[in-house]
């Protein structure tokens, strides 16, 4: 890349310096700290990965306990907070909701909104609440009652809980968990990134996960699973994926799900979920799912050459756990606020303002004519 050369969407362009994520887009890698993603979502916990991103190392047995232990103490919302979600219109947009929630209660967290270290606080206490947010946001538009912040619940189970109202099996706790680390951080993103400019001009946490939640709603970075299950909707059937996938793919059209800026072959999360919608699917004597993602995934291998990325599968995955689709988005935020928050006290560490320039493509030289001499 030559000096002045635009850069359209900052593509390749080196921002900052990070050792928080590392994504191998030739290998198919995806390293927290260090770790592969995929050991830790055979052998870790969200909380022991939340650890990993917010502390850069794993924590000892004492550690993750306490950090439990905090994290389930931090599930209730503040009154006024409860009353806002009360009052907010049964079809409202979730993100929405997750924005606006999140901004007002920075409101009754003044302790925890400072700039610097010291916002580790803001961090715990928004990774612990957002399901808190949806359980009440959702229960309350069913006309149910809001969620009881079970303190021996772990957080994957009690976002199943907050939102769904019973009591999650074994498989379906850990099925959560690995979704859960899968979304928590991928570098430098949208929203991260938004995350950090906000951040860099010494904005407190709450207002740069703000910025965050504003940024993923746009449907550019969120909302792509939606969009999936949609399709397999349209298609019914696996017979008809070939017909459905080619006939949009003849009129030009995205199939969601596929391909990534980065990744270069198959995204090692959707290789994960692949797997979990299968297992899950099966557990529930439903594979409908699995078998019409697989058709899907041939076909448009076969036509484009393209490989899954994270958004193919974890609808799947979500509709098995029984989320409802207008909550993928805002689950997914559930989750990657821990990499949201781990991005902004790193950014805190080292501040230098994000103030990046623009090519000025306009005229230069023209004359300030009159109002009454105009047109």
């Amino acid at each position: 890349m030559s000096a002045g050369e635009v850069q359209r969407g900052l593509e390749d362009v080196v921002a900052l310096e990070s050792q928080i994520c590392f994504i191998d887009g030739a290998q198919g890698r995806l390293i927290y700290h260090g770790y592969d993603i995929r050991e830790l979502a055979e052998h870790s916990t969200f909380e022991e990965v939340a650890y990993l991103l917010w502390y850069g190392r794993l924590p000892t047995t004492h550690q993750l306990d306490e950090l439990r232990k905090r994290l389930a103490s931090l599930r209730a919302l503040p009154d006024p907070v409860v009353r806002i979600l009360h009052e907010t219109p049964p079809s409202a947009n979730a993100m929405d909701v997750l924005r606006t929630a999140v901004s007002a209660l920075a409101l009754f967290e003044p302790a925890e909104t400072q700039p610097g270290a010291s916002s580790i606080g803001g961090a715990q206490r928004l990774t612990a609440v957002l399901p808190t947010i949806l359980g009440h946001f959702h229960r309350g538009r069913l006309g149910l009652s809001p969620p009881d912040p079970s303190p021996d619940l772990s957080h994957a189970a009690w976002i199943l809980n907050a939102i769904r109202g019973t009591e999650a099996s074994e498989l379906e706790v850990k099925g959560m968990d690995v979704a859960l680390i899968l979304h928590a951080d991928h570098e430098l993103n949208a929203s991260t990134f938004a995350a950090r400019v906000t951040a860099s001009t010494l904005s407190d946490l709450y207002s740069a996960v703000t910025s965050a939640i504003g940024t993923l709603k746009g449907p550019l970075h969120g909302g792509a699973n939606e969009r999936v299950m949609e399709l397999l909707d349209e298609i019914g059937t696996p017979p008809r994926a070939e017909e459905v996938v080619k006939s949009k793919l003849s009129r030009h059209e995205r199939i969601m799900g596929f391909g990534h800026r980065v990744y270069k072959v198959e995204d090692p999360r959707a290789t994960i979920l692949r797997e979990w919608s299968r297992r899950i699917g099966q557990a529930k004597g439903n594979l409908k799912f699995y078998d019409l993602l697989r058709s899907v995934e041939q076909v448009v291998h076969t036509e484009k050459g393209l490989y899954p990325n994270v958004d193919l599968y974890s609808g799947s995955v979500y509709t098995l756990l029984g989320i409802p689709r207008d909550l993928f988005t805002p689950l997914f935020a559930s989750s990657r606020v821990v990499g949201w928050t781990a991005h902004v006290l790193e950014e805190y560490q080292d501040l230098r303002l994000i103030r990046p320039t623009a090519r000025y493509v306009g005229p230069t030289d023209l004359a300030y004519v009159p109002l009454e001499k105009r047109g």
